[in-house]
């Protein structure tokens, strides 16, 4: 969310999170990794989450389309089905946790090398952070953060990514940094999951998928990789 701007901003800010999301995000092991009546238009297929509540569903949309809006370098994280991503892998055994240890004790306040110190699970980050942040926004702004224009929405994702803002049982930056990772992991993630709906994440960053192998284009080094994008389906971008 940093104001320094740069040539293709966007595509570098992809290419980025692409480079650092584990694979086992990519083949959906489940570590990869609703809106008040505001903006029923972003909703771009006719899912419905499963996990999230109304309220809830409506700040993850509003928020994904600030973190990876549409452009001309291809389709944001509204087309992509990014909300429906995060839904659903709340209902997964990470968004319940169950693939850490969460027995405590809970440290919060050590030294960031001794890992996550939280004994709340993803289900309980969102559930809780969206509920605080929608509160510290009607307190501040009348209004919950899906009802807020899209200026003051970026305003407050950025004191959420630096810590300004007092979430309660949640701090801020944890909020913040599961909500850009899991938006990440669902534009990149195999459509299966949910999100990079049509391969939309895969084909603007020229990631060629799950193709059975690469015989017909060993003979092409150096130049630009053409053929579409193959999800684990069998679907072609």
């Amino acid at each position: 969310m940093s104001d320094t701007k740069h040539s293709n901003s966007r595509r570098e800010f992809l290419r980025k999170g692409f480079g650092v999301i584990p694979v086992v995000a990519i083949a959906g092991s489940g570590l990869v990794s609703n809106i008040a009546q505001a903006a029923p238009a972003l909703t771009s297929t006719d899912y419905k989450p499963t996990f999230f509540n109304q309220a809830e569903w409506a700040f993850i949309q509003s928020a994904c389309d600030l973190l990876i809006p549409e452009d001309q370098y291809g389709a944001g994280a509204i087309k992509a089905c990014v909300p429906e991503f995060i839904d659903r892998q709340m209902e997964t055994p990470y968004g319940r946790g169950e693939l850490w240890y969460m027995k405590g004790p809970f440290h919060p306040d050590v030294a960031p090398e001794f890992g996550y110190q939280l004994k709340l699970v993803p289900r309980d980050i969102y559930r809780l952070g969206i509920a605080a942040c929608d509160k510290w926004c009607q307190q501040q702004h009348k209004k919950s953060f899906a009802e807020l224009d899209k200026a003051m929405q970026t305003e407050i994702l950025k004191q959420l990514e630096s810590g300004n803002i007092e979430l309660g049982d949640v701090p801020a930056k944890t909020f913040f940094s599961y909500l850009l990772k899991n938006t990440k992991e669902g534009y990149f993630a195999d459509p299966q999951y949910g999100g990079n709906r049509h391969l939309v994440g895969w084909k603007m960053i020229g990631f060629p998928g799950a193709r059975a192998d690469f015989m017909d284009w060993v003979e092409h080094s150096g130049q630009p990789y053409l053929l579409a994008p193959v999800a684990i389906s069998g679907e072609r971008g």
